[in-house]
């Protein structure tokens, strides 16, 4: 740190005292003051993160462990985009005098690998603003410099992505009730397969849907507060998917396995599963053994409204509720055959066939999904009304569908992983080291280079003394302790 001790001394305190200066002069324009400070700090830090590295190499090259299984090949640059800014350094590469491998040791000390360019600090930066706005916005804010990567940068990374199993609690929830939401989204694909394999048909619609799925999994619904009149679900946990990568079947699984992880299933009365009747979201029911599928009341209310809606030509607005009322009360109570009769009196007022199809359409959606309809009458007590829609916008829509853009079928897949981590209270530093850990060493990776004490001790004393006059302005701390943390340090970063 030597280096970055008289950059401070010599360069920042100055420029500190000039900002200063300036900031009294015309105080009113403290946001030139900050902006200034904000870029010095920004450059020394750079600096500090440099010299560093350097001196790490610098300490792998004098090792004496080092010099008896590897010779020095060469010297070169490498380059390493940080939160903090674009930091250049030196390295050297290495012979290995008995298999002729070369390499980088402090690359392989520091556990990244030759062509790795960007820290997992900077990538989690990337992940927290590509999460919520745009890959070219996460290529923005990879540091608090001025550094930037391209969106091609930022969609790479979020395409290698690989997430971590939820964690396991040491001891399963007890629970009465629990909960199931679900439903998808619609995105819009850039291509199915390959570029330019879209159809685009009459009225200039493309065979480019693709469906996101969305479930999430809760205990219950409760005020915010004691007197809010907004409610929010108790210890949701979500799960985002597509059919691209995984099976229907894999989908359910994944999430009976962190109900089966978190909670004690022999004390859970009922597992009740709130959804629109799509053909994936059924798909449940052969996953999760006894689950009760409920219609979620959106949807009800919107056939409902389908079914009657023509109904307020001839009759009050308060007729048509009663209408509906009475419907409600035939799912509730009745047969198939009564709901068919009801369908029947309500296409008797329909002006065409047109709207005689739009009231058949809309009673075969309750036919198809009748005991579904029927639970959500059945237990008013503990059928909780369904939320997917708005957690569909929420989850979703708000950062893959709500504006024009178009994906491939793996970074939709990706992103709606990543939005599901994120909302699970993930965090993205964690996540970038999962990528890390979940690969595989390198062959000779249990090779270990360690540096004696003596060795620390030595270039201890060389610091220090290279530093001379600035080593009053630094923290005082005796010699054991800096070597203790150096040493720590090399046992950290032995295993090459």
């Amino acid at each position: 740190m030597v280096n970055s001790v008289k950059y401070f001394n010599e360069v920042c305190i100055k420029k500190f005292l000039e900002f200063e200066d300036k900031f009294i002069e015309k105080p009113t324009d403290i946001a030139s003051y900050v902006i200034n400070v904000k870029e010095t700090l920004e450059e020394l830090g750079v600096k500090i993160i440099q010299e560093a590295l350097e001196e790490l190499d610098q300490l792998i090259k004098n090792s004496s462990a080092r010099k008896e299984k590897w010779s020095v090949e060469r010297n070169t640059q490498k380059t390493l985009v940080t939160s903090v800014g674009t930091v250049n350094f030196k390295k050297t590469y290495y012979t290995n005098k008995e298999s002729g491998e070369i390499t980088c040791l402090l690359d392989r000390i520091m556990g990244i690998g030759d062509h790795k360019r960007i820290t997992e600090d900077a990538v989690a930066n990337i992940l927290k603003e590509a999460v919520q706005t745009s890959y070219r916005r996460g290529g923005e804010n990879v540091s608090i410099g001025k550094t930037e990567v391209s969106k091609q940068t930022v969609k790479n990374v979020l395409h290698k992505l690989t997430f971590p199993e939820a964690d396991v609690p040491k001891a399963k929830k007890v629970v009465d009730y629990l909960y199931i939401d679900a439903d998808e989204d619609h995105v819009a694909l850039q291509f199915n397969d390959v570029r330019g394999d879209l159809e685009t048909y009459e009225g200039r619609y493309k065979n480019n849907g693709f469906i996101a799925k969305l479930a999430y999994v809760y205990e219950g619904i409760e005020k915010e507060a004691p007197q809010s009149k907004r409610h929010r679900l108790v210890n949701p946990h979500y799960f985002c998917g597509t059919s691209a990568y995984e099976t229907n079947e894999e989908f359910w699984d994944d999430v009976y396995g962190y109900i089966e992880s978190h909670y004690d299933v022999s004390k859970i009365k009922k597992i009740f599963l709130n959804a629109d009747g799509g053909t994936w979201i059924k798909g449940c029911k052969s996953r999760i053994a006894g689950i009760t599928y409920v219609l979620d009341e959106f949807h009800m209310k919107k056939y409902l409204v389908k079914m009657t809606s023509h109904m307020e030509r001839y009759f009050s607005k308060e007729d048509v509720k009663g209408f509906r009322k009475t419907i409600n009360e035939i799912i509730k109570d009745n047969t198939k055959e009564e709901f068919r009769n009801a369908i029947d009196f309500l296409q008797e007022y329909a002006v065409d066939d047109k709207e005689k199809e739009k009231i058949a359409d809309a009673g075969e959606y309750f036919l198809a999904n009748w005991t579904a309809a029927k639970n959500r009458f059945a237990d008013r007590k503990h059928v909780k009304g369904c939320s997917a829609e708005g957690h569909v916008s929420h989850v979703l829509s708000s950062r893959m569908s709500s504006r024009p853009m178009g994906w491939s079928k793996l970074g939709a897949t990706q992103m709606g992983k990543l939005r599901a981590y994120y909302l699970n209270g993930g965090d993205m530093l964690e996540l970038a080291r999962y990528q890390e850990s979940s690969m595989p060493k390198a062959a000779g990776a249990e090779e270990e280079i360690i540096l004696s004490a003596a060795e620390i001790i030595r270039n201890t004393k060389n610091r220090n003394g290279m530093i001379g006059k600035y080593f009053d302005t630094m923290p005082k701390c005796e010699i054991p302790t800096t070597v203790r943390k150096r040493f720590t340090i090399q046992h950290h970063i032995a295993g090459l």
